[in-house]
């Protein structure tokens, strides 16, 4: 397998890196893996946990973003995150996820769900995914949306801040005005 090419680009996030690949990581929706474990079955994933400092890998079609300890060397990691993968791509499969499962489950969420999730795609959604990190409704109550960041964003000073007042302010315009949206 040849070289592969990687430009590594800065996140809204100080603690997360964007590595922009010339190849698919990801043929198929996204992926987030949180510890070790949850990447046991991805070669690529597990290795990048291997490195100190590493608490998050997010796939999504060519880009891969890892967040960090704060009180890594950024140069260091970068260097080290670049290695993995071109070390790892090699036997890395970009089917691995067959299906997008949260599209799937979306199919059997309640009607105003299916409307929160179709304003933050069509909204929220590619911008945060523009800087290596998504967001995922956890469940709707009284009026109250519970959301986690993902990727980049998960550990991003601006998603308790600007990023979680936009999003409220676009369900509050386009679904109702009583909504409040809460970061888990």
């Amino acid at each position: 397998m040849t070289e592969v090419l990687i430009r590594v680009q800065a996140t809204p996030n100080p603690c997360a890196w964007k590595f922009i690949l010339d190849r698919p990581v990801l043929n198929e929706g996204k992926a987030t893996y949180s510890n070790i474990e949850e990447s046991s079955l991805n070669p690529l994933a597990k290795s990048l946990f291997d490195l100190p400092g590493v608490k998050q890998v997010h796939y999504f079609q060519n880009v891969i973003t890892v967040t960090h300890a704060f009180d890594i060397e950024p140069e260091e990691i970068k260097g080290q995150i670049c290695a993995v993968i071109q070390t790892r791509m090699a036997i890395h499969n970009p089917n691995q996820t067959v299906l997008d499962e949260k599209k799937i489950a979306r199919q059997s969420l309640s009607p105003e769900l299916q409307k929160i999730e179709e304003i933050l795609d069509r909204t929220i959604r590619p911008g945060l995914q523009g800087d290596g990190g998504d967001i995922e409704i956890i469940k709707l109550e009284d009026n109250k949306v519970y959301v986690m960041y993902q990727g980049a964003c998960g550990t991003c000073p601006s998603s308790t801040t600007g990023t979680l007042m936009a999003i409220e302010g676009i369900l509050r315009d386009e679904y109702n005005p009583q909504v409040e949206v809460i970061p888990l």
